[in-house]
């Protein structure tokens, strides 16, 4: 059975900090890119950050370079998102994304809420 379980989220201060975990079951995670999206209220899911299968190549959303940093620990079968600066406009519900890297599965996680405000 895949699944794909988001831990991590929470209520923080403008210009805290968090760690996002993932954690994958069910298939072959080294098969897979991996990436975390987030929905606000109101908006369209957007994509957050990437990571390729092996974990060299990592891509991010603007609104995020340089505050936010994807990684995986392909042992584990995990994969993190550490959000530093985070501001009110990061609050969002941020959803874990599994992509095969050659065909068109796709597995997602139910989301962890992420909440900054003071």
């Amino acid at each position: 059975q895949v699944q794909l379980v988001e831990s991590g989220g929470g209520l923080v201060q403008p210009g805290g900090s968090l760690r996002l975990s993932c954690a994958a079951s069910g298939f072959i995670f080294t098969n897979y890119r991996m990436r975390w999206h987030r929905q606000a209220p109101g908006k369209e899911r957007e994509l957050v950050a990437a990571i390729t299968t092996g974990g060299g190549n990592t891509n991010y959303a603007d609104s995020v370079k340089g505050r936010f940093t994807i990684s995986r620990d392909n042992a584990k079968n995990t994969v993190y998102l550490q959000m530093n600066s985070l501001k009110p406009e990061d609050t969002a519900f941020y959803y874990c994304n599994a992509q095969h890297n050659t065909n068109n599965a796709n597995y997602w996680g139910q989301g962890t809420q992420v909440t900054v405000s003071s």
